[in-house]
């Protein structure tokens, strides 16, 4: 888990309860506190403190380094991935090590979200990802393939295709990537494993021009390695530039909900 300044503290509160509570409870919880933090933050952080393994960066460095200290601090080969704003359901890891147990050629497992806001009973859409490692690997030559805060992997084979790195919102989608180039294999269950929290202006974040362009380097990464072709990357590029520089903001609220979450 990375924590940054702006997180709030009932929502960090939530977030640690919910993997602390886990059925197959994790006896490890590695937390990077990702530059200074309030004095809100510290209470929390400091009420927990004998239930997590603390890394502190002294400034700011962004989601993908801060994961990479993370997950090179972790002791144990699985390791799950969770934000600080989020609920997990309570038998979530029991599930995935279980299916990485059945399963050995996996390398990473994720699993469906529901998102609310305020309250997980105000749930306003699902975001439903494909199962298998097939479907998986086609569809992340359109879209990202797992719900980030859902995954378990193993550590040792992130590490191979170089852990997290620096990447504007597509720190995952990135890693993603290069597991699959990697040929590491894929799957998600058809369980929802995680309730993330949404804000009302998360529409407004996905766009913009420092996200569009993000979104376009993560294409050419694909096709400057042959994932895709000219014809799908100028595709994929078209589609980014009308949602995320040409839209309206609430325009792309309704886009969003209506086509990418169920």
């Amino acid at each position: 888990m990375s924590l940054y300044i702006k997180e709030k503290p009932d929502y960090l509160r939530h977030a640690l309860d919910s993997m602390i509570n886990q059925t197959i409870k994790p006896d490890e919880i590695v937390l990077v506190e990702d530059g200074p933090l309030t004095d809100e933050l510290y209470a929390v952080v400091e009420a927990y403190k004998d239930q997590l393994h603390l890394i502190v960066n002294n400034t700011n460095l962004g989601l993908g380094p801060a994961l990479n200290r993370g997950l090179e601090a972790c002791k144990n080969e699985l390791v799950a991935r969770m934000d600080t704003d989020d609920i997990a359901v309570l038998d979530r890891c029991e599930k995935q090590i279980r299916f990485l147990e059945d399963n050995p050629a996996i390398t990473i497992v994720g699993g469906q979200i529901e998102e609310f806001i305020d309250d997980p009973s105000n749930i306003t859409g699902r975001r439903i990802v494909p199962e298998t490692d097939k479907e998986l690997k086609a569809y992340m030559k359109k879209r990202c393939p797992f719900n980030h805060m859902t995954v378990m992997f193993k550590k040792s084979d992130v590490i191979k295709a170089g852990n997290y790195q620096d990447w504007f919102w597509n720190e995952d989608y990135f890693l993603w990537i290069r597991l699959a180039l990697g040929e590491f294999k894929f799957a998600n269950l058809p369980d929802i494993l995680v309730h993330t929290r949404i804000g009302t202006d998360m529409y407004k974040r996905r766009g913009g021009d420092k996200y569009f362009k993000s979104e376009i380097g993560i294409q050419k990464f694909m096709l400057d390695k042959k994932m895709i072709g000219c014809g799908t990357y100028l595709i994929n590029c078209g589609k980014r530039l009308m949602v995320e520089k040409l839209m309206p903001d609430k325009l792309r609220g309704w886009v969003f909900q209506k086509f990418a979450r169920s």
